[in-house]
Order: structure tokens, then C-alpha cells, then sequence
């Protein structure tokens, strides 16, 4: 099963990268959200997951894997340098803040899932939107557009950790003893 939640994980960062050099991020309102953003906010779960089974020393081995695995799936897709960076700098910060914060919490694994995954997915969001796609870098969005991006990002992975919380709250209601009188 550790396996399983391994693979899982690194297919869903290439995934996010082959969908977001792919399609056109879309505007839902007035938010901007690259497609690939549903996948990157599912992808702090299944860290979570591959931390719980493996272990926190292990799972940075698994992070350093996924991070080598979406720098060449970028350059194989043919992603600009800068695009190709922001994406690097941002997963080793957001992977690293995921991690340290689900490490840290003590709570149950629902709420460690939800705040560690918040924490996680706002890092990656602020960090992506200003190196990758402002004028500070690749120059995709102008400076007034980049509130609405960041933000566009944070509102669509919020909502992936909520539903994430809820289906493995599910799951450890499912697996606990019913008792009965």
C-alpha cells in the first residue's frame, strides 16, 4: 500500500505539470487557475499520505524524487527557464512547509491533512504566481492580475483539502470498531 500512495504522488506532480504547460489556466470570476492547480492541491494530500506510511526521512527522499521528476517532465515539455525554476523553488518550499507542518501539528491526521495542506498549497501558490508567472518573472500576468492568481490558486486547493480531509475523516471512521450496547 506504501507503494500505492508513493506512485500516486509522483504521477500527480507530473500530471499537474504535463496539464498546466498543456492547457490555458481559465478564469473562474475574476480568479486565474492554471488546470493544473486541482492536481497540485490533491498532490499535498498524497504527501501526507506517503509521510504517514513512510516516515518523515523517507518522504524527503520521495520529495527530492518528484522534485527531479517535474524538472524533467518541464524541460521535456519545453517550459521556459523560468517556469522550469519557479516550479522547483516553489515545490522544495511548499513540499518543505507540507511536511514540517503535518511533522509538528499535534492533532488528529484529519487536521494535520487540512493545516499542513493549507499551509503547504498558500506557499505554493504565492511563490509560483510571483517567480514563475509576474514581471519579476516569465511576465505572463501583469502586476494587477497577480492578487486574482494567487489567490485563484489558494481558493481551488483550499476547497482540495477540505474534500481531502473529509473523504480520510471518512476513512478512519470506516476502520474504527463500532461499539455497540
Amino acid at each position: 500500500m506504501k507503494w500505492f500512495k508513493i506512485m500516486l504522488y509522483l504521477c500527480s506532480i507530473v500530471c499537474a505539470n504535463i496539464i498546466t504547460s498543456a492547457t490555458q489556466p481559465f478564469h473562474w470570476g475574476i480568479f486565474i487557475i492554471p488546470a493544473g492547480t486541482f492536481i497540485i492541491g490533491a498532490t499535498f494530500i498524497f504527501r501526507d499520505l506517503v509521510q504517514q506510511a513512510i516516515g518523515r526521512r523517507h518522504t524527503y527522499l520521495v520529495i527530492l524524487t518528484a522534485l527531479l521528476l517535474s524538472g524533467v517532465s518541464s524541460y521535456i515539455l519545453g517550459d521556459t527557464l523560468w517556469i522550469t525554476a519557479a516550479s522547483a523553488a516553489t515545490f522544495v518550499l511548499s513540499e518543505t512547509v507540507d511536511t514540517e507542518v503535518f511533522t509538528r501539528l499535534r492533532a488528529s491526521v484529519v487536521k494535520r491533512v487540512m493545516v499542513s495542506g493549507l499551509a503547504g498549497g498558500t506557499v505554493d501558490s504565492a511563490v509560483f504566481v510571483i517567480i514563475g508567472l509576474s514581471p519579476l518573472g516569465a511576465g505572463f500576468l501583469p502586476w494587477e492580475a497577480v492578487p486574482m492568481a494567487i489567490l485563484g490558486q489558494m481558493l481551488v486547493k483550499g476547497i482540495l483539502q477540505l474534500l481531502g480531509a473529509a473523504c480520510i475523516s471518512m476513512m478512519h471512521m470506516k476502520s474504527e470498531p463500532t461499539i455497540r450496547a
